[in-house]
């Protein structure tokens, strides 16, 4: 079982590490296009605003919660019939790594947080033998409703603010000397970068540190460790995270290695191909993704930040004219958002079945 929970905890990081790589763009995509900064510059600050997020949520916000919901997007089930196990969580794993390697490859920036989620969820619908024998009961619908629903309302969010912010700078704006105020924002935009890198690490790098609490509770139990199984269920992925103090330490910095890689086929979908974007309307968009992600974190709703600086861009882009946004790529984006969890739901449970008659 040891065995077992290692595989999951270097699977969970080598996710961690690709989520980095597959999402840079979240972050640098505008600050690129706009030129304030080269790429290998962008992708620095971008991993260190990544890594600083881990300060942000232990000694500021004072918890990780999003960690903690992921840890329950599965019921646990009985004693007798267990629905989380190390099994599903290494095939929920293995899925989600698949899926985002492929999208990555085809230049398609799709969710890591839903990809894992499908994966989860998948994986566990195998264990417990599929809908038909009543598996649909191992959902914690709860927690996984309303992530499913950020889907559509993280890049709503993003975009209705990203406009408002356009609206508001382009207004307090229209009389400043056109070459001063492009100098002022591409200077803003390192700002604004860092807060949507500091959200983008605060989000994502706690859905790994939920897989592996999960992982860690589960193996600690079923080794008889009488710390856990003597604990309310609802504080145990807090004092997992005190005891396992290098799991969110190592996240944080897994994520800010795998944007310091890099994921520039994404870069050149976020920042060019949806609309053109300006100094300043990289502001609004990075600025309004942000606040949506400083939002959903301090609510423990994980979501999308590839989903939210999409309709933070689109947002700033409607600005000048609905036109001005490609709106066939963004069609593109949203079949890609709608059959991520799907998709990683049946690799899983493929991968499941493999899992089980190696392991």
């Amino acid at each position: 079982m040891f065995t077992l929970l290692v595989v999951i905890i270097i699977l969970a990081l080598i996710f961690d590490y690709i989520n980095g790589f597959h999402d840079a763009a979240n972050s640098i995509a505008t600050i690129v296009s706009t030129k304030v900064l080269t790429p290998f510059q962008a992708v620095l600050w971008a991993a260190f605003f990544n890594f600083l997020a881990f300060f942000i949520s232990k000694y500021i916000i004072g918890h990780f919660g999003i960690g903690e919901t992921v840890s329950k997007w599965v019921n646990p089930g009985s004693p007798e019939n267990e629905i989380i196990n190390l099994h599903v969580l290494i095939a929920g794993l293995i899925a989600a790594i698949t899926w985002n390697l492929i999208t990555w490859w085809f230049g398609i920036p799709s969710s890591s947080s839903h990809t894992l989620m499908g994966g989860f969820i998948g994986a566990a619908l195998a264990h417990a033998g599929g809908l038909s024998k009543g598996g649909v009961d191992v959902i914690n619908y709860a927690k996984v409703i309303p992530t499913f629903l950020f889907i559509f309302f993280a890049p709503l969010i993003g975009m209705i603010i990203a406009f408002i912010i356009t609206i508001i700078i382009v207004h307090l704006c229209k009389r400043s000397n056109p070459y001063k105020a492009d100098g002022w924002f591409k200077r803003l935009q390192l700002v604004s970068s860092a807060a949507f890198s500091i959200g983008h690490g605060g989000n994502d790098a706690q859905k790994v540190m939920g897989i592996i609490g999960a992982a860690v509770i589960y193996y600690e139990i079923h080794t008889g460790n009488t710390d856990y199984t003597n604990l309310d269920p609802k504080v145990r992925f807090g004092y997992f995270v005190d005891h396992w103090w290098w799991v969110p330490v190592t996240s944080f910095l897994a994520i800010g290695l795998g944007t310091l890689s890099g994921g520039w086929k994404i870069v050149k979908t976020m920042g060019t191909r949806i609309t053109k974007v300006t100094p300043l309307e990289g502001v609004a968009a990075e600025t309004a993704g942000a606040i949506t992600l400083f939002l959903t974190e301090h609510f423990k709703i994980p979501v999308s930040t590839t989903h939210t600086i999409t309709g933070s861009i689109i947002g700033v882009g409607a600005t000048k004219r609905l036109s001005a946004v490609r709106w066939g790529v963004t069609v593109s984006l949203l079949w890609a958002w709608i059959l991520t969890i799907p998709i990683s739901a049946i690799i899983a449970a493929i991968v499941y079945y493999i899992v089980k008659l190696i392991a």
